[in-house]
């Protein structure tokens, strides 16, 4: 099945941060050749049977190319391709992103949640877990404005790492259903 990656902390070709040859080294060192990457934010698609144990594998490859290690979390392309659905025609998609994080789900109506996100001036619109990655779709109050993963990670108390919907709906309109290399498998 196909997998879309998102790698914390990453922007290829900028200082400090892995190049594209050491990231889709990482992923080949791991035993999944065929990674493209999408963007240069780290957002990778590659066929996976075990995702989880992949992104440990991407992790450590990582980590030993770069001297940094980088939390890898992986959603199915179909995920993927469901939120881009539920979301992409809605008034306010400039403002929406996907943060990804380690399970469970963000329990976004608690105390603590809620005064996050208030202080982060962004609110959690729906939540999910698939593959042991906790997913939440998450509106930032002003545009431009990017807030979404530090409330994340002071609400679950891990790494989290984040995505906007053009980027989703990029990795859609490439690699889902009628994309252009939706029905061939990436190798």
């Amino acid at each position: 099945m196909r997998h879309v990656f998102l790698i914390r902390n990453v922007n290829l070709g900028q200082r400090g941060h892995p190049s594209a040859a050491d990231l889709l080294g990482a992923f080949g060192a791991a035993g999944a050749a065929g990674a493209v990457s999408v963007q240069s934010n780290g957002t990778v698609v590659v066929e996976s049977t075990d995702p989880s144990a992949l992104a440990e594998a991407v992790e450590d490859a990582l980590e030993g190319a770069t001297g940094i290690r980088r939390e890898v979390f992986a959603l199915p392309l179909t995920v993927i391709e469901g939120i881009v659905a539920e979301h992409a025609d809605g008034p306010d998609t400039s403002r929406l992103e996907l943060t990804v994080h380690a399970a469970p789900v963000v329990a976004a109506n608690e105390e603590a949640a809620r005064e996050a996100q208030r202080r982060g001036r962004c609110r959690v619109l729906t939540a999910g877990e698939q593959e042991g990655t906790a997913w939440a779709i998450v509106l930032n109050d002003v545009e431009r404005q990017s807030n979404r993963t530090p409330v994340v990670e002071r609400i679950t108390g891990g790494p989290a790492t984040s995505r906007s919907l053009a980027t989703l709906r990029k990795v859609v309109e490439r690699f889902g259903v009628g994309g252009s290399t939706g029905g061939a498998k990436v190798r």
